[in-house]
């Protein structure tokens, strides 16, 4: 695997990256060697979190994880991926599309899907056109951590999300 090893307010050792690749190194036997591994390492206060993002055609597999110490985080993110990629499998390796990311042997190999996906409840809202901001506020007003609008700006379907920090994130759909 390619690792990008980026830090924000934190120097990146050479010790944090032999860690990296020790622990992300684990889960090289899912994946071909050419696959691109985004490693983000942060520091905020106490709060050392650690950013993975693997993108594979068609689906991106990411975890982020907080403590107080970075090695456990690395520690924690490596055994969540590592989850995710078996409990999704049958999922994220569809044969025609992403299947030539991941190593042959993950691929053959069966996982249990202890949990699969079950929609238990459908809503159905009456989207009128709204400012980004406004979005926000109804989504206060309804006490969510999402809205679903259609942006009148750009005349499209988005969604505003609260964030940490009382701050809030807009995702709009690319063209």
């Amino acid at each position: 695997m390619r690792y990008v090893i980026t830090g924000r307010n934190i120097d990146v050792t050479e010790g944090l990256k032999s860690a990296i690749y020790e622990k992300i190194g684990k889960l090289e036997k899912y994946f071909t060697p050419d696959t691109e591994v985004i490693v983000t390492l942060s520091v905020e206060k106490e709060r050392q979190k650690i950013e993975v993002t693997i993108p594979v055609k068609g689906n991106i597999i990411r975890s982020e994880q907080t403590s107080s110490d970075m090695y456990v985080s690395i520690d924690l993110v490596e055994e969540i991926i590592e989850r995710q990629i078996k409990k999704y499998k049958n999922k994220i390796v569809d044969k025609k599309h992403s299947g030539e990311v991941f190593a042959q042997e993950f691929i053959d190999k069966d996982y249990d899907e202890d949990d699969s996906i079950q929609i238990i409840r459908t809503k159905r809202i009456d989207m009128k056109p709204m400012d980004p901001e406004e979005a926000c506020v109804q989504m206060e007003l309804l006490g969510h951590n999402f809205y679903v609008f259609l942006n009148s700006e750009t005349e499209q379907v988005s969604v505003v999300y609260k964030r940490k920090g009382n701050t809030y994130g807009l995702i709009e759909p690319e063209n």
